[in-house]
């Protein structure tokens, strides 16, 4: 069964860009998700994905993986939010949320502190006044929450708005996350104002000013992108799912489950070329169970 809704086509730049501008950026914890370690790194061979799906590992070696999302605080544009983490019902009650297969199937641990609203309100921000939330991609882990914001403007890639509409709960989405008559935007990665950027092949300025620069990153799924945002004097890189660890990236690993392996693998060597000519960038990937402790709590 289709969505009800669709995105328009987004019109470059967005507003709130404004000349030099640099961004104040806050990681916000989730939630966690228990994965196998092989679903992060999967083994090779003929039933190496079945494997990687953790069938062979025990649950006494599961690991808790964060599940993250962003603010981003922009001069001119104010809050911006980089997924949404879970919606609050999760915390009392997966299955409300994620359904009765995702809800029962993953191992999950959130507060009802942990909901973005809940944080952005500890932080004095009024979550109704966030203007723009940029979807790395709409697997529930990272939609669950956007019925939260319904004031404002999403961003997601063309190609993934299409396989979140025509997939579902075996390909890592639940429409009830995003099928909303929200202000949904999309991106055409394939257009005329898409440009390469450093070592990424396709990109656009979301803002105009340089700050928020979106990337198309596909392989994880077929329309993830990811975020490269300017701080003062360094830049920090929103893997997303694109890589979920830094040693991911590091030693080329390949997870369990992708949408598509070539793609994956190229998406990953862009990433890995940005990092050996940037070795000063933040790099922050979707479930780094081993980096998220060390993250700072504000880039600035």
């Amino acid at each position: 069964m289709g969505v009800r809704h669709h995105p328009r086509r987004i019109a470059l730049p967005l507003p709130g860009g404004q000349p030099q501008a640099t961004v104040r950026v806050t990681p916000l914890l989730a939630g966690e998700a228990k994965l196998p370690p092989t679903y992060l790194n999967s083994p090779s061979g003929r039933l190496g994905r079945l494997r990687g799906l953790g069938l062979t590992t025990p649950r006494s070696r599961w690991i808790w993986a964060p599940v993250p999302a962003f603010l981003v605080e922009h001069p001119g544009a104010g809050a911006i939010l980089v997924d949404t983490g879970f919606a609050p019902s999760v915390a009392e009650n997966p299955r409300e949320s994620l359904g009765w297969r995702a809800g029962t199937l993953f191992t999950l641990r959130v507060g009802p502190e942990q909901a973005i609203r809940e944080q952005l309100l500890a932080r004095g921000i009024d979550p109704d006044a966030v203007g723009l939330v940029v979807m790395t991609h709409l697997h529930f882990d990272h939609a669950s929450g956007v019925p939260e914001f319904p004031a404002a403007t999403f961003v997601v890639d063309r190609h993934e708005w299409e396989a979140a509409s025509s997939g579902g709960f075996r390909h890592g989405y639940r429409h009830s996350h995003f099928d909303h008559p929200f202000d949904w935007r999309e991106i055409d990665y394939g257009a005329s104002d898409v440009e390469s950027h450093e070592t990424f092949g396709r990109t656009v300025d979301l803002l105009g000013d340089g700050s928020v620069r979106l990337l198309s990153t596909p392989g994880h799924t077929h329309g993830h992108q990811s975020v490269l945002l300017r701080l003062a004097g360094r830049s920090l890189l929103l893997v997303g799912d694109a890589a979920y660890t830094r040693r991911a990236i590091a030693e080329s690993w390949i997870p369990a489950l992708y949408a598509d392996r070539h793609v994956y693998l190229r998406s990953l060597g862009e990433i890995q070329r940005y990092i050996q000519a940037e070795p000063n960038a933040v790099v922050i990937c979707g479930h780094d169970a081993e980096s998220w402790p060390t993250l700072e709590s504000v880039y600035a």
